[in-house]
């Protein structure tokens, strides 16, 4: 689908069977989740603009490529997001972070907003959004409205693994957004839950199940 990255690479794929384990412990399931996000974190930043400036090395002065404007702003979606962006700001540590804090009714799948907390110049920043699974899209597509009313316009959404029916909901709302995942499953079962999938991210990396 256009707009889409699903990464392929080796290590990638290696990382993610091995979160999958259902007997994967929760220190190993946050480790892996953080692992993760460094290589994707590697994807989804590999066109970002470059600009010269001039340094000097100990030997001499040179012209050399910085990454150009502000800096980057993560967005995970609370809770599992945060593993994940661990990360990614061992990759950017320099990256702000904004805090989107929905969950999904069980029931209705609604997401419903508890908490949110961003930087105030989000129009000027590549906001990048986390998310461990992308399901029904319902969670997702209502933190990207939330980016937005705040001013972003920049934005990249990022998850571990997605269900074809939430990839093609948020692609249908948010078409501008471009998105990236580790892998694409089968389908969504009667709870909403991915199949092939990985179970509850939050549960399974925080022990709360």
């Amino acid at each position: 689908m256009e707009g889409v990255t699903v990464v392929t690479h080796p290590l990638v794929q290696h990382k993610l069977t091995l979160l999958r384990d259902k007997n994967r412990s929760t220190k190993s399931f946050r480790e892996l989740c953080k692992e993760i996000g460094v290589l994707l974190c590697y994807e989804v930043t590999r066109d970002l603009p470059l600009t010269d400036v001039e340094i000097e090395t100990p030997l001499m002065r040179m012209s050399s490529a910085r990454i150009a404007g502000k800096k980057l702003v993560f967005a995970p979606i609370l809770r599992a997001g945060m593993t994940f962006v661990e990360g990614m700001l061992d990759l950017v540590p320099a990256a702000r972070v904004a805090h989107i804090g929905l969950y999904r009714d069980p029931n209705t799948f609604v997401a419903i907003e508890y908490f949110f907390k961003a930087p105030s110049d989000l129009a000027e920043r590549l906001v990048i959004v986390v998310a461990p699974v992308l399901a029904t899209g319902n969670t997702a597509t209502a933190a990207l409205d939330r980016v937005k009313e705040r001013g972003a316009q920049d934005i990249r959404f990022v998850c571990l693994i997605a269900a074809q029916e939430g990839v093609e909901r948020v692609r249908g709302l948010h078409p501008d957004v471009r998105l990236w995942t580790a892998a694409i499953d089968d389908r969504l079962d009667e709870r909403g839950f991915i199949v092939l999938g990985l179970g509850d991210a939050g549960d399974r990396a925080y022990g709360t199940k």
